[in-house]
């Protein structure tokens, strides 16, 4: 009976156990399939109202339009969306460099911080619609305003972000540096850098969308045309034609390239972060 008595436990924990991987399985399947079935629902949903509406092709294509708008147009498209990347990434690397560098200023230094922090905030919630006239009045290189909207969106999280970590070490393991004599420099490099980590790569992850965003919006405000123009020329274009597929397919393309940064940078931040914070961590189990 004793022996019996103990199985019971043994087994519950079994069954916990059992259980409790069958849910983590069921919710790793479902985090993907479960968009995925909306969207193709949506895109059902989507036709359907095209067609029981007789809506025509120039007010809302239908989703077959669209696809075929992509395969028709995608030397076109897709030269343009190489010359958006390089204006989202360029000004991406120049708000990495620019706000993981000021962050570290301010945290050598409080009066630089208290000194310059708040332009930053007024330039983060200044929009870049009412920035850029003033842009395009002082810098003549079309490509150099674009680049600089792109920058000006992405600097804020950088910066806001890294501050933030660098300023979040522990107080104890800094109060253990100085006891052992380490120079700022060393504090800096051992424990403040890697303490800001997670929220650097955090910061990263809203600044590669913004930094898209950034770059779309200043080629709608500059009018960009031509060939060498970016995505938002093709949408602009596509509208005055009333080619609606095109927008579409512009559209879609602009969508997927947020996801894709998103996803890249969200996996470099995982393979940064799975070996010793919890954030990663807890994912891995």
């Amino acid at each position: 009976m004793a022996a019996v008595e103990e199985s019971r436990p043994a087994t519950m924990l079994d069954a916990e156990e059992a259980r409790r991987a069958r849910t983590e399985r069921l919710e790793r399947i479902g985090k993907w399939v479960l968009p995925l079935a909306i969207m193709l629902a949506a895109i059902l949903a989507w036709d359907r109202i095209c067609v029981w509406n007789e809506i025509p092709h120039y007010i809302l294509p239908r989703p077959g339009l669209v696809l075929q708008s992509l395969i028709d147009d995608r030397a076109l498209l897709f030269s343009s969306l190489l010359v958006t990347l390089r204006i989202t990434f360029l000004g991406l690397a120049l708000a990495v460099f620019g706000g993981v560098g000021l962050a570290v200023l301010f945290t050598q230094s409080k009066w630089v911080e208290m000194s310059f922090f708040p332009f930053a905030v007024v330039l983060q919630v200044t929009p870049i619609v009412a920035i850029f006239p003033l842009i395009n009045i002082y810098v003549d290189n079309q490509t150099a305003k674009l680049l600089l909207c792109a920058w000006i969106v992405a600097f804020f999280p950088i910066l806001s972000n890294t501050t933030l970590g660098l300023n979040s070490a522990d107080r104890n393991l800094r109060d253990l540096f100085r006891l052992n004599g380490a120079s700022r420099w060393q504090e800096l490099w051992l424990l403040r850098l890697p303490s800001a980590m997670p929220y650097f790569l955090g910061g990263l992850k809203i600044a590669g969308g913004l930094a898209l965003i950034g770059a779309v919006v200043a080629e709608f405000v500059a009018g960009a045309a031509g060939q060498s123009s970016g995505l938002a020329s093709r949408i602009i274009e596509a509208g005055y034609r009333l080619n609606a597929p095109r927008l579409f397919a512009a559209l879609i393309l602009i969508s997927a390239t947020g996801i894709v940064i998103f996803l890249v940078l969200s996996w470099i931040s995982h393979l940064i972060l799975r070996r010793w914070h919890e954030s990663a961590l807890k994912q891995e189990r």
